[in-house]
């Protein structure tokens, strides 16, 4: 049986009752229609009468209801990434929100809800294809079964636009408003999956042996957000900023041939691998936030205040998400690379209590050198009693090690996973001679896998992986006979260039996600060296990181909840309007400006000319004064920073809640400021509060 696949091409047609959606290279296929402006969706066979033809998309993301009308979102630019395989790769360039309504309603509520929306979109990595399935590796992709819909076969971690195709999936199964239905398998073609992540394919060689060199990195729609509002784990075993990255290399790819990268050479044409068949080795790695109910609080301080809000309360929740770890890659080896000291330890130590609780007779061992006394710090099992007994918990101290930009020390860490990486091994497939769907004779499959967190599972993490993907790699190559036992890829200097570049390519996209900037030390990552324009670069990332954590992440937060489904907005105004507005005391929102304006008559003061027989002790009783009020605005400000954090406001953070009542009841206990704050704040509510709170305990 055939795969059912999107369509590749969707014409849209419109009038004031309904927008229909047909695909010209298959006529025979029903046209789906989303009746104006009540959103009410079926498929007609007949040929529609009275609209006109609108443009021609390159697929639907979704549909997402607002406060005051539904809208459509479309894929009207896409721009091809290159191939997989000959299956084409896009990334989704521009959209554009068709309004139901034909008379658009606006208020201030549902601009905003636009504006994160259409900001998100153009901000965030999102790709698809209409014939590969990027949302699973090649290993789960040969155990699923290619001839039903993609979006079935679609992984629901990593199915980016999941929710807002909830009204066609519901439409496509038989679900409506108005009950059960039969199923409508002319939707499938409709319903186009999509991921967020990055995405880089190369055609290159090393020796003189061509392949495609492919980096996949897959996000999770689940607790999905940013630097500080998102941390930990929630009740559905779900971990903050979880990604899986696949590194690929594809031999004897002869659909996907294009232009040589720059790390190519004349190998193209030698075909030194042997076999005509196409074959792909891959190797998965995993990355995810310390799975206890912990957070960062903002405070406008540079390093926030952590949370440890729940450690034994947190079981369950680690559990399930050890649970589907193990189910989905086997053997979890988990590396820790927080700090042993300082304010990380706490966030180290929740971590190795919990694995101490979940697993049946955990044993562990510490090993320390001259550098530190706790180099690694490994907890085994004793023996296998239970599914948690697979999981192999490995802590390095990074910073301690490498030290002094010794980065040539994080090895020690390669060393201690060596064997089971090796034991695990890599996933490596052969195409099926006649078989047109691309099944493939699997040869080997991986059977471990290495789940790497820092505090963001950002820098520190990047460097780790891309020293296990380059030690993979170099296995693989030695497997397949291009290199001997005692070469390792990097030798070949072009492709080394290559690989350097596309790994730090991938830790900026994946930063940038998170954080809202590229990762720090990328220059090491690209030369293995560290340079002065490479420490100024992560100095200007570090203060920008400050600045969009304390005053922007709020609504990227909200834009994420907003996007997968999390907070969805009523169609009621009642209680509802305004959530998005500012609700703090006049007095507290008047003092930056304060700040400001002081700042302002500073400067002018410092670099306007004067007249010499101007009179002095005006202007300086006005600089006297404007440094006074300067001094005050920026003391208030930074002694009660929770009040001047850019919150999320669909779903407030109970620890941001907590930090922000706390900093507002010190404010009033300010002899001068204090008077002028209102003891109750107009239209505010914790109503939807109750549900976030994590744990039972929290430890300061």
């Amino acid at each position: 049986m055939a795969a059912v696949l999107p369509f590749r091409d969707i014409n849209v047609h419109a009038s004031n009752k309904y927008y229909a959606f047909s695909s010209p290279s298959t006529p025979s296929a029903p046209t789906l229609v989303v009746d104006r402006p009540s959103g009410d969706l079926r498929l007609n066979d007949e040929k529609l009468l009275g609209s006109k033809r609108v443009s021609s998309i390159a697929g639907i993301l979704g549909i997402i209801s607002l406060r005051l009308d539904k809208y459509i979102i479309v894929i009207t630019k896409a721009h091809p990434v290159g191939r997989i395989k000959g299956n084409m790769i896009y990334k989704v360039l521009a959209t554009e929100f068709l309004p139901l309504r034909e008379s658009q309603l606006h208020d201030a509520d549902e601009d905003n809800y636009l504006k994160l929306l259409k900001t998100l979109i153009k901000t965030g990595p999102m790709y698809f294809s209409y014939t590969f399935d990027l949302t699973n590796s090649f290993q789960r992709q040969t155990e699923t079964d290619v001839s039903i819909p993609m979006w079935k076969r679609a992984d629901d971690r990593f199915f980016w636009n999941r929710f807002i195709q909830s009204d066609l999936i519901d439409l496509r199964v038989g679900k409506s408003r108005f009950g059960q239905h039969r199923e409508q398998p002319g939707v499938d073609p409709f319903i186009l999956p999509v991921m967020f992540g990055m995405m880089e394919i190369r055609n290159t060689s090393v020796k003189g042996n061509p392949f495609t060199f492919v980096i996949i990195t897959r996000r999770s729609r689940h607790r999905a957000g940013t630097r500080y509002f998102s941390r930990g784990i929630d009740e559905d075993g779900n971990v903050s900023n979880f990604n899986e990255t696949e590194q690929a290399i594809i031999l004897n790819d002869q659909s996907s041939k294009g232009p040589v990268s720059y790390a190519g050479d004349q190998g193209v044409q030698n075909n030194k691998t042997g076999g005509r068949e196409a074959q792909v080795l891959s190797y998965v790695q995993t990355r995810g936030s310390v799975p206890v109910y912990w957070a960062e609080v903002n405070t406008l301080k540079y390093t926030p205040k952590i949370q440890i809000r729940g450690v034994e309360s947190a079981t369950l929740a680690a559990k399930r998400h050890f649970d589907q770890q193990i189910q989905l890659y086997g053997e979890n080896y988990l590396v820790n690379l927080v700090n042993q000291k300082g304010r990380e330890k706490r966030v180290k130590d929740a971590y190795e209590q919990i694995v101490r609780q979940v697993m049946t007779s955990p044993a562990e061992a510490i090993e320390g050198d001259r550098i530190t006394s706790e180099k690694f710090d490994v907890i085994e099992p004793q023996r296998i009693k239970s599914t948690f007994d697979h999981l192999h918990y490995v802590y390095f101290d990074f910073h301690n090690e490498t030290k002094g930009l010794q980065w040539h020390r994080a090895k020690l860490l390669l060393q201690q996973l060596e064997q089971p990486i090796l034991q695990g091994g890599y996933f490596r497939g052969v195409d099926m001679p006649g078989h047109v769907d691309g099944k493939m004779e699997v040869r080997n499959k991986q059977s471990c896998v290495v789940r790497t967190n820092c505090m963001d599972c950002l820098d520190r993490t990047n460097v780790v992986q891309s020293m296990l993907a380059r030690y993979i790699l170099t296995r693989m190559l030695i497997d397949l006979g291009v290199l001997h036992e005692g070469e390792v890829a990097s030798d070949d200097r072009a492709f080394e260039h290559l690989f350097r570049n596309v790994w730090a390519d991938n830790a900026d996209v994946v930063s940038k996600s998170y954080s809202g900037t590229g990762a720090l030390k990328t220059d090491f990552t690209r030369t293995g060296e560290r340079t002065k324009r490479g420490a100024l670069n992560d100095g200007v990332n570090s203060v920008t990181r400050y600045l969009k954590n304390n005053f922007a992440d709020g609504p990227r937060q909200d834009a994420f909840d907003l996007f997968l489904g999390v907070y969805r907005p009523s169609t009621t105004s009642v209680g509802n309007a305004g959530l998005l507005v500012d609700r703090r005391p006049l007095v507290i929102q008047s003092i930056p400006y304060v700040l400001l304006a002081c700042i302002f008559l500073i400067l002018v003061g410092a670099f306007a000319r004067r007249d010499a027989t101007a009179v002095v002790w005006p202007f300086r009783l006005v600089m006297i004064t404007a440094f006074v009020f300067a001094g005050m605005s920026g003391h208030f400000i930074f002694s009660h920073g929770p009040l001047y954090v850019n919150w999320p406001k669909l779903i407030p953070r109970p620890w941001g809640t907590e930090a922000y009542e706390e900093a507002l009841s010190q404010a009033r206990q300010e002899p001068v400021i204090g008077s002028f704050v209102r003891t109750h704040e107009r239209g505010r509510s914790d109503a939807r509060l109750g549900f976030m709170e994590e744990g039972k305990k929290r430890i300061e």
